[in-house]
């Protein structure tokens, strides 16, 4: 057997240098599932998937994510867009993101949008998640903590309570690897700053 591959951890110097960019698809419901319920009969047939295009700042680990019914290119693009607006607000302008090789990705409304708001796009190898890691972390903690750690009664309240459970992961939720400060901490503004509790 194969010795384990070292862990290749990296950062950026600064905020704004690599925006990491990835999908998770959820499947919708209607009832809580067997999750929950631990009835396996009470399944809702036929409700679809959702899409949560997330977004992390490689240096800070301030996260964003946003809900669209597919990953086509256009949902990228609009996702990409509502996660360039929310770090501005926060004082963050990026030049580079870091996406895996999905269709949207290489798409061309995608590829113009990147060349538009003059971000360089890299994307990482195929087959090497590990590449994107600081995305893939993030959400298998959003997993743990948000989609599969309450009792939703619909896949539509799970999606509203995504901006409360960012602003708690960003704002106040402890970071290992930040010396156990919250994202927002590397950004320089307070827990208590009243634009980004109410932002």
């Amino acid at each position: 057997m194969a010795p384990a591959r070292p862990a290749n951890r990296y950062e950026h110097e600064a905020p704004g240098d690599l925006l990491h960019l990835d999908i998770k698809k959820l499947g919708c419901f209607e009832r809580p599932g067997h999750r929950v319920t631990g009835d396996r009969q009470q399944a809702t047939r036929g409700a679809g998937w959702e899409y949560v295009h997330i977004a992390i700042d490689d240096h800070s680990r301030v996260a964003y994510g946003t809900r669209y019914p597919d990953e086509t290119g256009w949902s990228a693009c609009y996702a990409l867009l509502e996660a360039v607006r929310y770090y501005r607000r926060l004082g963050v302008r990026f030049t580079r993101v870091l996406t895996d090789n999905g269709a949207c990705y290489r798409s061309k409304a995608f590829h113009r949008l990147c060349r538009r708001l003059r971000l360089k796009h890299k994307r990482t190898q195929p087959y090497t998640p590990r590449t994107n890691g600081k995305a893939e972390r993030f959400i298998q903690t959003a997993l743990r903590e948000r989609a599969y750690a309450w009792r939703y009664e619909s896949s539509e309240a799970r999606g509203k309570h995504l901006p409360v459970w960012l602003h708690q992961y960003n704002w106040h939720r402890p970071h290992a690897s930040l010396n156990y400060q919250p994202p927002i901490s590397r950004l320089g503004h307070s827990v208590n700053n009243l634009v980004g509790l109410h932002s």
